[in-house]
């Protein structure tokens, strides 16, 4: 069973198959996230007057105040741009997704049993930030090209703007550098994965411990509700801790309508929004995220665990 656990390809197939599963059933909620965490205006075709039975003149649009609230924000787009708009980036999140998880499970598995061979204690947190910090490292290294496209489209009002559509207009106005913008956020951004590994990983410690000492059979096992609980509550704090710098990656993301790019640098975007919005500004769309996150990190880790407890299980069968 411990060998089993320890296996690379299960941890790349539990993390990728969690993954997978929870970015479908929480894609709405990450899309109004990031519709609320950029800058960009709306821009939406003109409705002649008079003229509702004809095709809209090329070029002209109206610039369309972007609504607040995750209601507000759904209601918007549903009757702007139709409910499919709700899952607009679910292609690249779907492609990305499953080896981003995969990788950053297996590369945490990995780095846990490199640290604890050192002779450190399996369950300190010191284990737990070294191997977090490096598998939201490696991970978002590999991946960062996908989660741009991902987050371009999000913002996008058009209705016909796929992902290959988008990677050529990217690649022939940026070029290759064009895909990595937003990457530094996303370095700084290891510092919520290691607040939420430590705080996962000592939680299941408790409620294992909790188990022992009052279940009836004092069995020392984490059972499902077990991850759900610990995977939501440790996201949340560590999302309210370094939420900022998913701000900070959106607005470097986010394509600039006109002039010289506004949103340059990881410091500098942080600086800017604090100057121009004040701290409301570098928390817009947390409560967007926190709705969507623990859902999010319930299913992921709850999928993760179940699977690797399963194939573990019935290998020694």
């Amino acid at each position: 069973m411990a060998e089993c656990r320890n296996s690379t390809p299960v941890h790349l197939f539990a993390g990728g198959l969690g993954g997978t599963t929870a970015a479908i059933a929480t894609c709405p909620l990450e899309v109004v996230k990031t519709r609320l965490q950029s800058s960009a205006p709306v821009f939406q075709p003109v409705k002649l007057v008079g003229m509702a039975n004809l095709k809209m003149a090329p070029g002209q649009y109206e610039i369309v105040t972007r609504p607040a609230g995750i209601l507000g924000c759904i209601r918007h787009m549903i009757h702007t741009e139709g409910v499919r708009s709700l899952y607009k980036g679910l292609g690249p999140n779907l492609v990305g997704v499953a080896p981003a998880r995969a990788i950053y499970f297996a590369v945490y598995a990995k780095s846990s049993k490199g640290i604890t061979r050192m002779g450190v204690d399996k369950d300190s947190p010191l284990v737990h930030m070294c191997a977090g910090a490096s598998a939201g490292f490696i991970t978002n290294t590999f991946t960062a090209p996908i989660w741009f496209v991902k987050t371009r489209l999000q913002l996008s009002s058009q209705t016909k703007y796929g992902m290959m559509k988008c990677v050529r207009k990217v690649f022939k106005e940026e070029g290759l550098k064009g895909f990595y913008r937003g990457l530094s956020a996303s370095y700084f951004g290891i510092i919520e994965t290691i607040i939420h590994f430590v705080i996962y990983e000592r939680l299941k410690r408790m409620l294992r411990e909790y188990h022992k000492h009052n279940s009836k059979d004092h069995i020392e096992k984490n059972n499902v509700s077990d991850f759900m609980i610990a995977a939501g509550f440790s996201k949340s704090i560590a999302s309210m801790c370094a939420y900022p710098h998913e701000v900070v990656r959106t607005r470097l993301r986010q394509e600039e309508c006109a002039g010289p790019r506004k949103y340059k640098s990881f410091f500098q975007t942080l600086m800017l929004v604090y100057r121009e919005e004040g701290r409301r500004g570098l928390y817009s769309g947390l409560g967007t995220q926190l709705v969507r996150q623990v859902p999010n990190s319930a299913v992921m880790f709850m999928v993760y665990e179940a699977v690797i407890y399963y194939i573990c299980s019935n290998e020694n069968v």
